[in-house]
This record gives C-alpha cells, structure tokens and sequence, in this order.
C-alpha cells in the first residue's frame, strides 16, 4: 500500500471520529477555519484595491 494513500486514509478517519465524538468542536473548528478564510480573503482585496487606486 502506498504511503500517500495510508496516511490519506488516516486523515478521513480521524476526521470521521473527531465528528462522532465531538459535533459541536467539529462545527466551532469548521467556522473558525471558514472565517480565518475570510478574513485572508478581505486583506488580499483591500491590498489590491490600495494598489491600483
């Protein structure tokens, strides 16, 4: 079996038990990840509006 795919396989079921075990930490880590996202998001726009105002 290929590494890359073992540890791909790892991946999913940890992630799988972290959301049996804990919906609402699952749900919080997901929202958390989505707004730091964002956040990145608005810097890069208002970088670039500065640039080409």
């Amino acid at each position: 079996m290929d590494v890359k795919k073992l540890l791909t396989f790892a991946g999913i079921a940890l992630v799988l038990y972290f959301v049996i075990a804990q919906p609402a930490g699952a749900a919080g880590l997901v929202s958390n990840i989505i707004g730091f996202l964002r956040d990145a998001a608005e810097s890069v726009i208002s970088f670039v509006s500065s640039v080409f105002a």
